[in-house]
């Protein structure tokens, strides 16, 4: 006859071994996933960088229509949104509790946010906090923001162990993105208007320099 101590042994290893089958492996990024976030960010980062390089004063501050932005108010845009989203992310979404029954509510928005955000056929309107207003007194202070907070961003992405799948935050058209998707569209929205940029250039009383 086995002893009540063996027998209760065994019922808990048994209540162990199904709870490991049955819960998530591991809330950390997989390494696939830290690799394309990091990847995409260099390369938004990259593209942003090479359409304002050399571009002259009267290049800089040229605006097709009144109601159209210059390269400066472009950048300006990109440059405050990564300031503004990065916050979002490390000083709010990873200090609120982890709410990982949100997963479902998340799931493909990932590939969304890299087709959708770039994609200059659709219109949006940027948020007050967003509107340039001449913030930077010069390009290469602009340029200087910009990088330390990307190269923040990179650098957290790289090491962190935080559980960014399992924090979340509403966007006014994704609704529920969690921690690394906000990410992803911190690469895409620079993209957005990288693309934008290109777009001044094209226009026919662009300065030749």
């Amino acid at each position: 006859m086995r002893s009540p101590f063996l027998v209760m042994l065994a019922l808990v290893l048994s209540a162990s071994a199904l709870s490991a089958q049955t819960s998530p492996t591991t809330t950390t990024l997989t390494k696939e996933e830290r690799d394309h976030a990091i990847d995409y960010l260099k390369e938004t980062q990259k593209e942003f960088l090479a359409s304002i390089n050399g571009v002259s004063d009267a290049q800089w501050k040229f605006k097709a229509a009144p109601e159209r932005w210059s390269i400066a108010e472009c950048s300006e845009h990109i440059a405050v949104a990564e300031d503004t989203i990065w916050k979002l992310i490390s000083e709010k979404m990873m200090k609120a509790p982890a709410a990982p029954e949100k997963r479902a509510e998340v799931a493909g928005k990932d590939e969304m946010i890299l087709k959708m955000v770039p994609d200059r056929s659709h219109k949006a309107k940027a948020p007050e906090i967003l509107v340039p207003t001449g913030r930077f007194a010069t390009k290469e202070e602009l340029i200087k923001s910009f990088e330390a907070t990307r190269a923040a961003e990179i650098a957290y992405l790289k090491d962190t162990k935080d559980d960014l799948r399992d924090h979340f935050e509403e966007h006014p058209a994704f609704k529920t993105l969690d921690a690394y998707q906000w990410f992803l569209l911190n690469g895409a929205h620079g993209k957005r208007h990288t693309l934008q940029i290109e777009e001044v250039k094209t226009d026919a009383n662009y300065p030749k320099s």
